[in-house]
């Protein structure tokens, strides 16, 4: 008979948080690399309209240049696929939005488009995890040419535009494949081993090292993710993969890890230098199996659903709304609505906070801009590319440190095609922001998601599946290398993502209680298991010699 405490009679209303959300955190380790490909893949194609004097084609331009955003994290292997897709993706929102404005001047109907396409691409995004910056610039560019004078005839000649000018970020992004081959997974390889260190200090100082075990995890997933998808294995990559074996090794068992030695490997990963050798079991080296987490693209794109409903409700009804209040440009509220959404109600209120802070002070910048933009279109060129520099420097700080340089580089877009009034751009984006945050909100909050805890209550099933299978092997007097590592890896991708859904459910709203308990004794046991099983594969020192049973060699 289960001594649990029974669910409340109505379910828990969870408060927004306040605290923090404008709070500037670290910068992205490789912030640069968005930064300057961006500038690199705007200023040929717009400079090139400049001295044509057509610089009212370069939010077709744009378009194709700002796919320089997307996938730096990414091995250059899997760079090159991604960035093709993200190409393709934005031309095919580009291409429906173009016909939709050469087909009706319904502003509402235009409006209804530009929230489908907003959700579409919303849950393209998240279920295809192609990170950062996401949706957003997706949606900004399919909405703003909702509203754009066109014609049919000249929507080929627009899309060739946006295309050629994918293909050039494309290089832009790749370049660097010249220079270090093999620079992300250094990196997401380095990234695990500093999250194992941390986390090791963490446990030994026993400050809060629940959450940062959970980001060590994170960061050896991501780690092993990286690595396989970099195509053929090499010398390279199997070095790596032992560095992240060590990783989860320190993870299993930070009592006995050493942290320092963690860190320097981190350290020697920089650069183009040798990769470090971390001797393994010979067992362990010949079964470096990696973590498959990939499941199909339908299978994820399940659980978005109440995402996508918010999406497509909440633009909707801001476009509408910023139609109702006689404004132009009802896209700016349908782009903010979509910027908002995220994994629950919790992130999407601060990206709220965030999003209008970061505007209303962005329109503020843009009033000192504008008299110095408006001395001639090369320097109006020449701010955007400032703008767009910056914009990545600031943004993954905060978000709303980024949107200061996004709301300016926005509203000089806007002028390509002739200078206009300053002060009726200000009030309109303002107005816009407002009405697109409050909109988008109350959408998310009356789609619920009641879903979240039976997902909760299906990774604890998963979690404790994996554990049993891990148990049973530990039993067995021979279980078999190749099956023992496999177990490990499975069960700590489940406590990932046990941890990731539970983290995710905990900020939506009006639900029922969430088996805090339960998740909490599952990832105790589930990392006690981790830890037996390293042991067993002697990948942890001998209690009795203080060293490790291993072959060192490379």
């Amino acid at each position: 008979m289960s001594s649990a405490n029974p669910p409340p009679a109505s379910p828990p209303v969870r408060r927004l948080p306040l605290a923090g959300v404008l709070r500037g955190g670290r910068p992205s380790e490789i912030w640069f690399k968005p930064a300057l490909s961006v500038v690199a893949s705007i200023a040929p194609p717009n400079l090139t309209l400049l001295a044509l004097g057509r610089l009212d084609l370069a939010m077709y331009t744009m378009a194709g240049a700002l796919c320089a955003l997307y996938a730096h994290n990414r091995p250059y292997a899997a760079r090159a696929v991604t960035l093709v897709w993200v190409v393709l993706g934005m031309l095919g929102g580009l291409a429906v939005a173009l016909v939709a404005a050469s087909l009706t001047g319904s502003a509402v109907v235009l409006v209804t488009v530009g929230a489908l396409l907003a959700a579409a691409q919303k849950v393209l995004c998240d279920a295809t995890r192609v990170g950062p910056p996401g949706n957003v610039v997706l949606t900004f560019v399919s909405s703003a040419s909702l509203f754009a004078p066109q014609t049919l005839a000249q929507v080929p000649g627009h899309l060739a535009l946006a295309a050629v000018t994918g293909a050039w970020a494309w290089l832009v992004c790749m370049a660097p494949a010249l220079v270090r081959p093999h620079g992300p997974e250094r990196r997401a390889t380095a990234g695990a081993l500093k999250a194992a260190a941390a986390y090791a200090d963490a446990f030994a100082t026993g400050e809060d090292h629940a959450r940062a075990r959970a980001a060590g995890y994170a960061a050896v997933q991501a780690a092993w993710q990286s690595l396989l998808s970099t195509g053929a294995p090499s010398r390279t990559r199997r070095a790596l993969e032992r560095l992240v074996v060590r990783a989860e090794v320190a993870l299993a068992a930070p009592a006995e890890s050493d942290a320092g030695r963690l860190r320097a490997w981190a350290r020697a990963l920089r650069g183009t230098g040798p990769v470090p050798q971390a001797g393994l079991p010979r067992a362990a080296a010949d079964e470096l199996l990696g973590v498959d987490a990939a499941r199909s693209l339908w299978t994820r794109l399940g659980p978005l659903t109440p995402l996508a409903v918010r999406t497509a409700l909440g633009c909707a009804l801001a476009g509408y709304a910023s139609l109702a209040l006689g404004i132009g440009r009802p896209y700016w509220a349908l782009v903010t609505a979509a910027s908002l959404y995220q994994a629950n109600i919790a992130l999407t209120w601060s990206r709220a906070v965030q999003r209008v802070v970061g505007n209303v002070v962005g329109v503020l910048v843009f009033a000192a801009v504008a008299p110095l933009a408006h001395l001639d279109q090369a320097v109006l060129v020449l701010c955007c590319l400032a703008f767009s520099f910056g914009a990545e420097v600031l943004i993954s700080r905060n978000y709303w440190l980024g949107s200061v340089c996004v709301t300016p580089m926005a509203l000089l877009i806007t002028e390509f095609a002739g200078f206009q009034e300053p002060g009726e751009l200000m009030t309109e984006r303002v107005v816009d922001t407002v009405v697109g945050a409050l909109v988008g909100f109350v959408a998310a909050v009356a789609v619920t998601n009641r879903r979240a805890g039976d997902r909760v209550e299906r990774a604890l099933t998963t979690a404790d599946r994996a554990r049993e299978h891990a148990a049973r092997l530990l039993a067995e007097p021979d279980p078999g290398a190749a099956a023992l590592e496999s177990a490990r890896r499975g069960l700590a991708v489940a406590l990932v993502d046990l941890r990731a859904t539970a983290d995710a459910a905990a900020g939506e709203w009006w639900q029922r209680a969430l088996p805090q308990e339960r998740v909490v004794l599952a990832e105790q046991s589930g990392h006690r298991t981790l830890a037996a099983t390293a042991r067993r594969q002697g990948l942890l020192p001998d209690r009795g010699t203080g060293t490790e049973t291993e072959d060192a060699r490379p």
